[in-house]
């Protein structure tokens, strides 16, 4: 019996030694590093970057039940690739974030721009823009692009003290009521681009209410089209080059790796097929195409690392009426651009909003709308 008991415990030990051997070396999976966990209150991440892979700063606001739902703006700060976080307040309810190097970074808020020499361990207020903006982009410390609401584009070349307006962006047809840019990315020191969109008002008005207290009638929104505009250069922002196209949908990402690869997101109305669809983007040539799409998962963000590998970070939708109800975060990956692996994420992750960050192939994170940041692990 004894030799019977030893050659079964033998048996299953090659067998778990054999499955190890088995297992890929590259499996990866999402664990968490930040949570935050506040009675009766929530902390809404809206954007997140790494300047460095041992330095990243996360903007936010906090809601708290207590105090009727007042929100409060929070900033989160690591300086140890995420082991540990530090919560520090902010001067402004923050839009959005981009860092040129480990050190200089700015900061959209509701109601101007923000300068931070120390990644994030202070601000220093610059002069208010001209306009609201969504986001700005420095391809040096004095040279520098921003975009926002009514077709406002503007350039400055004196690290934001200064701002003139792109002529060009005032161009292209529509609205600029309905109109807006809110993406600009330089995949290269010489070309870079400017997106954005033209939404015409609605035959039969906007809703009074948001989605939640009027699901019926979100699920059933029509998707219309819209124009879509792009704004090219070819000589490092030195001129540009207005175009639009009737589309569906609203772009609201574009990332590119040193390369040149490129991937665009673009996500659709409550009642349209998909939620989302993200696509290729060839720079070179302007042509495009369609590389993945599925009714079930909301992808949110899109990363692509220098070596091609690209992440897509969203949720499962729990129901037809989408950004109510937080899903389960998904992450799938791909580097044929044709398969995707959905890749192991912390059960406790949920979300209606994802967005990723990543300082070098290995170093990448997560971040959600419901407090939680999470890091891609080995």
């Amino acid at each position: 019996m004894r030799d019977v008991i030893s050659s079964f415990r033998g048996s299953i030990c090659a067998l778990i030694l054999a499955a190890a051997c088995a297992a890929p070396l590259d499996a990866q999976r999402w664990q968490r590093q930040y949570q935050y966990d506040e009675e009766k209150s929530t902390l809404m991440i809206g954007d997140m970057q790494f300047p460095s892979a041992s330095r990243g700063v996360a903007v936010g606001m906090i809601r708290d039940a207590k105090d009727r739902g007042r929100e409060k703006p929070v900033g989160l700060i690591t300086t140890d690739g995420g082991a540990h976080w530090q919560q520090m307040p902010l001067p402004e309810n923050p839009v959005s974030l981009f860092f040129l190097n480990e050190g200089s970074g700015w900061m959209v808020t509701e109601k101007g721009l923000w300068y931070t020499s120390e990644a994030g361990k202070n601000w220093r207020k610059l002069p208010k823009p001209p306009s609201p903006l969504f986001r700005v982009y420095f391809t040096s410390e004095k040279d520098g692009w921003a975009v926002g609401p009514k077709k406002a584009a503007f350039e400055t070349h004196d690290a934001g003290e200064h701002w003139k307006p792109l002529a060009v962006a005032a161009e292209t047809p529509g609205d600029k009521e309905f109109s807006a840019y809110n993406w600009i990315s330089f995949p290269t020191s010489k070309f870079g681009f400017i997106s954005g969109w033209n939404q015409p008002r609605r035959r039969f008005g906007i809703s009074l209410w948001p989605d939640w207290m009027d699901p019926e009638a979100a699920v059933t929104r029509r998707e219309l089209p819209h124009l879509a505009y792009s704004l090219v250069t070819s000589d490092g922002g030195t001129t540009w080059k207005s175009t639009s196209a009737s589309v569906f949908g609203v772009m609201t990402r574009a990332r590119f790796n040193a390369s040149g690869v490129g991937f665009g997101l673009l996500q659709y109305e409550g009642s349209f097929r998909y939620p989302s669809e993200v696509y290729r983007i060839d720079w070179a040539s302007g042509k495009s195409s369609t590389i993945y799409r599925n009714a079930s998962i909301d992808v949110t963000d899109i990363w692509v690392t220098a070596d091609g590998t690209l992440y897509l970070a969203g949720y499962a939708l729990p129901g037809k009426l989408r950004s109510v109800v937080p899903g389960k975060v998904m992450v799938l990956q791909s580097r044929d651009y044709s398969t995707f692996t959905e890749m192991p994420v912390d059960y406790r992750a949920t979300a209606t909003h994802a967005v990723l960050a990543g300082a070098d192939d290995k170093s990448v994170w997560l971040a959600t709308d419901t407090g939680m940041i999470l890091k891609l692990a080995p």
